[in-house]
């Protein structure tokens, strides 16, 4: 059991439902789940839900999966609603991010002016200047560039590459009327929630 820092608690959920014996209090897998069907005791994965296309909602999945994969986690990801623009070959290389909406927006180079300023939120009506929305994407790309995180397209690639599984959400696969054609190579289908929900059956799942 690995070390727990002093003062850090772990709360406890209680035992999974349906579990039994020593295992239960642990969630051991291999224990039984609700309805006598035995439980999720394969290989660890992670299930990424990626439902919005802003550049900045687009990298936490593909950097938090590209950490799995590096560990040894089998990596599920499914692109739904705006999310499948990051997919889409049409729409990846064009993410935008955008200062309105977003109080957390603060540009580290500020503090270069006057220290403290790096951590002031920029005012929202300031996104809704013209081209303000091409500066912010820009600034985002030119501050990943410099940590040698690739672009979109080729994040996918490495995924791709490395082994992840990438699915498109049929609606909105409908909804927006795509073509097979339009969506990266590394997507390997087009499914429905309900096929995505057997996928992830026992991942760790993370909505972006």
């Amino acid at each position: 059991m690995a070390n727990i820092p002093q003062g850090f608690i772990i709360p406890d959920f209680g035992p999974r439902p349906g579990a039994t014996g020593a295992g239960a209090a642990s969630g051991a897998t291999g224990a039984s789940s609700g309805g006598g069907v035995p439980a999720y005791s394969g290989p660890r994965k992670m299930a990424f839900i990626c439902s919005k296309g802003n550049l900045d909602m687009a990298y936490p999945a593909l950097i938090m999966g590209n950490a799995a994969l590096a560990e040894g986690v089998e990596v599920h990801i499914f692109f739904t609603f705006w999310g499948l623009d990051i997919v889409n070959k049409k729409t990846n290389k064009n993410l935008k991010f955008t200062m309105a909406g977003n109080t957390a927006m603060h540009m580290p180079d500020f503090g270069r002016i006057k220290p403290g300023l790096e951590h002031w939120s920029i005012p929202q009506n300031m996104g809704n200047l013209p081209g303000m929305t091409a500066f912010a994407t820009r600034y985002m790309k030119n501050e990943m560039a410099k940590l040698e995180i690739p672009d979109i397209p080729e994040f996918l690639d490495l995924l791709q590459d490395s082994g992840a599984h990438m699915y498109a959400c049929k609606l909105t696969f409908d909804m927006m009327k795509l073509l097979a054609a339009d969506l990266h190579p590394g997507v390997e289908g087009v499914i429905t929630a309900g096929d995505f929900i057997g996928i992830s059956e026992g991942a760790q799942i993370v909505f972006v």
